[in-house]
């Protein structure tokens, strides 16, 4: 037998009318039993949570099954006729030309034979290799024994020293492809024969941290100054103790920061939030209620948390709003981002004449049983999610009337998933200074690839000390 197999509810329910009608319980036992069932209650609803109505990650789910959007489908696997896929392209440009001579010595005798052309054929390859300049400076000395020495280029300051283009490969296997220092170091031996320790790897990231400095005060600029911000936090480990990663961005700009905090005093050493009076899409926590500018909040929380009112409360109007929600970001979608005012009209009365049904299917707590206790009294998660989508119903709804602003808070919940790839694969943060050295980086390159430049280019720049052409743009 299976707990899907069995009605919980009902149970549960009959175990306390027998709780009732028993007499010949002493009271100690009757109380224990009655705990021992809320106990039950709780752990069943933990296990009935999912990624559909809660916040947990689809990876938690059990049982989790790979869902396809696509029907079964009668064709052969691979590209289909007439498709416009990627083929391989000869190259105009070619870095080695062999000619193919034919041996006449194989021809029929007794023929004349001319030179008509050629048939090409290009194979593609890599070739991994160390390459080493050395530059040898002239040294000229006078009668009188002085001696005069040429001038190296700037930044060769060393006997052997590593190269910009070393530099910015290792930042990029380690920032962008997340690989851990270890591996890197193994690259580069494996590969080129270069030795490189995974001490160097992490100086060639602080160094991609120091010149970044003008970035974060350019990226946090534009971002406070900006119409519209997505914000979101996430839980790190640096040094095995909990911490934040705080996100700031928009679909041009993203801007991450570490600290020991998730609340306001994080926010505002961060230094954005404080100055920032656009729209901020969030998914409602209160910290953010401390700044003024607009809100937005996030729908795919709330349809979430409307899920499990219904799974596990069987709150009919629940079910009810999620159908209106996603209908209403239908409407939206279908009038290209923006809602006539009759119309935006229409579903605001619709929203609150389901709100108000809903206070007779979730009614707050009795106000006669609060037995001398000051404060509000405790709600039920249903009851909580119902005043929520009350008393804020001008965030829930803004993205129906206000153009540009979304739906959910996606994109900032998007531009965190990789910083938590990245504690999949390491684990955590050994100190602060790695944690700020991976924020402000991972922070670069997310930026530069919303303004379509690829993370070799954005570090190649980086490290021959010029600014990407966006942020020239920005300050001219």
């Amino acid at each position: 037998m299976k707990i899907e197999d069995i009605d919980v509810d009902a149970a549960i329910n009959s175990v306390k009318e027998l709780l009732g009608k028993e007499k010949d319980l002493s009271p100690a036992l009757k109380s224990a039993l009655e705990v021992l069932l809320v106990l039950v209650t709780l752990l069943l609803n933990r296990m009935t949570l999912n990624s559909k109505n809660s916040s947990k990650p689809p990876s938690t789910d059990p049982n989790r099954k790979k869902s396809s959007k696509r029907g079964k489908s009668r064709r052969k696997p691979g590209g289909q006729k007439g498709r416009n896929g990627t083929t391989l392209e000869p190259v105009d440009d070619p870095d080695e030309v062999t000619e193919l001579k034919i041996d006449r010595r194989t021809l029929p005798k007794g023929l004349q034979y001319q030179e008509v052309g050629h048939e090409s054929r290009q194979v593609i390859d890599i070739d991994i290799s160390r390459f080493v300049t050395e530059y040898r400076a002239q040294i000229l000395e006078d009668n009188q024994g002085n001696r005069f020495v040429a001038s190296f280029p700037e930044g060769v300051n060393r006997p052997v020293q590593y190269g910009l283009n070393l530099k910015a490969n290792a930042v990029y296997m380690s920032q962008h492809q997340l690989i851990p220092y270890d591996r890197i170091r193994d690259h580069f031996q494996d590969q080129m024969h270069i030795p490189v320790s995974a001490g160097s790897v992490f100086n060639f990231n602080k160094e991609a941290y120091d010149r970044l400095e003008p970035f974060e005060q350019w990226a946090k600029t534009q971002l406070a100054q900006s119409d519209l911000m997505h914000a979101d936090e996430t839980g790190i480990n640096i040094g095995g103790k909990r911490h934040w990663l705080h996100c700031a961005s928009n679909a041009s700009l993203t801007w991450f920061s570490p600290h020991a905090k998730r609340g306001t005093e994080a926010m505002d050493e961060i230094g954005i939030l404080p100055l920032f009076k656009g729209i901020l899409c969030h998914d409602h926590w209160k910290p953010y209620y401390q700044y003024g500018c607009i809100h937005a909040l996030c729908n795919a929380h709330h349809l979430r948390e409307l899920e499990r009112a219904w799974e596990q409360d069987q709150q009919q109007w629940a079910k009810a709003m999620q159908a209106l929600l996603i209908d209403i970001a239908k409407a939206v979608e279908d009038a290209g981002g923006c809602l006539p005012p009759d119309d935006a009209k229409r579903w605001r009365r619709r929203y609150r004449r389901l709100l108000k049904k809903a206070e007779t299917e979730c009614p707050p707590p009795d106000e006669s049983q609060r037995k001398g206790k000051r404060g509000r009294l405790k709600r039920s998660k249903a009851r909580n999610l119902l005043e929520r989508l009350r008393d804020f119903e001008q965030d829930v709804l803004r993205f129906m009337e206000v153009e540009d602003v979304p739906f959910t808070n996606n994109q900032g919940e998007n531009d965190l998933r990789m910083t938590k790839v990245q504690q999949k694969i390491s684990g955590c943060f050994r100190s602060m200074e790695g944690a700020k050295i991976f924020c402000r980086v991972r922070s670069y390159l997310s930026t530069c690839r919303k303004q379509g430049m690829s993370a070799t280019e954005a570090l190649t720049l980086l490290f021959q000390g010029r600014n990407p052409d966006f942020m020239e743009k920005d300050a001219a």
